[in-house]
């Protein structure tokens, strides 16, 4: 396992510092002026290059991006063009509600995208099958912020279930929290779910194919733990990699699903500093949300490893 994880930490360190240049380039390649946000529309041009200069954003490109990687490496993330606060502070924030809906989703993420494959997987009646094959075409059809507005419209409007809007701390009161987490977090799971019921029921039915499948029912063993025990266990490996993915992707849908139930959370942070040319903000997001996307992988081989005595992380 060590030797593995040593490894690993030239490729990810290759790929941090490529997302570095991209997260430095893209936001300055990309439409506006921080420093003309700042001034206003009726600033004089000699404003605007003052404004520019105590930005630092006046300096070469190469100046720029050495001293703000300088930075990442002593822990100083810089400071928030508009909102006048050190990044690190300005995420510290706004990062607890995102972690929360991320969570929530990632666990109906796995429970939906599994349990959906099992049922398609193991159900011995014809429509049982169908059934579930209509809702997961429904899902993948379905674009999170679709699911999002259907699920305001029923639980929200129609039947008054849950809140639609505004959020509270699930640390700060577990029941209310939870209740303003539902409704996002299903909206950003279940479309996802989709792809992994999918995979795990391809994969379940191309285990059923197996020798040993056949052994287990001559002896008599109930098919439900046959499902379970035997098939699902040996067809977890195209999920596990399929939920690790798409743990990369809850923290860019995140910031659709803030948008539709009005979170305070980083999705929100992301499309205001976007907005207002705000590199500092931008920079730091883009290289995390990556961080977050190589970590899910590393850990999504691992747990392979674990399932299937086959794989040898040392290889």
């Amino acid at each position: 396992m060590t030797r593995y994880l040593l490894g690993r930490v030239p490729s990810i360190v290759l790929v941090l510092f490529a997302t570095s240049v991209i997260a430095f380039l893209l936001p300055r390649l990309a439409p506006g002026d921080p420093a003309a946000e700042i001034a206003g529309p009726n600033a004089s041009a000699a404003t605007i290059t003052a404004i520019r200069a105590q930005l630092g954003i006046d300096q070469p490109l190469v100046t720029q991006y050495l001293h703000w990687l300088g930075g990442l490496f002593t822990g100083d993330l810089g400071q928030s063009f508009q909102y006048h606060r050190p990044v690190a502070e300005l995420i510290g924030s706004r990062v607890d509600s995102t972690v929360e809906l991320a969570v929530l989703a990632g666990f109906f993420l796995v429970m939906a995208g599994i349990g959906l494959g099992v049922l398609a997987g193991s159900a011995r009646s014809r429509w049982g099958r169908v059934c579930v094959d209509g809702v997961n075409t429904v899902l993948l059809a379905a674009p999170p912020f679709l699911v999002g507005l259907l699920l305001v419209l029923v639980f929200g409007v129609a039947m008054r279930l849950l809140p639609i809007s505004g959020e509270m701390s699930v640390l700060d009161n577990p029941a209310i929290g939870l209740q303003y987490l539902l409704l996002p977090a299903l909206a950003l799971a279940l479309p996802m779910s989709a792809g992994v019921a999918r995979l795990v029921q391809t994969s379940m039915l191309g285990v059923r194919q197996e020798d040993f499948v056949d052994l287990a029912v001559a002896k008599g063993v109930p098919p439900m733990r046959i499902s379970l025990r035997h098939v699902l266990r040996n067809s977890l490996g195209p999920a596990v990699v399929a939920i690790g993915i798409r743990f990369g992707d809850l923290l860019a849908g995140a910031v659709v699903i803030e948008a539709i139930f009005a979170r305070n959370g980083l999705g929100q942070l992301a499309v205001t500093s976007a907005q207002t040319a705000d590199y500092p903000v931008v920079q730091v997001l883009i290289v995390a949300t990556v961080l977050v996307a190589v970590l899910a992988q590393l850990a999504t081989e691992i747990t392979l490893a674990a399932l299937d005595p086959r794989i040898r992380l040392e290889q």
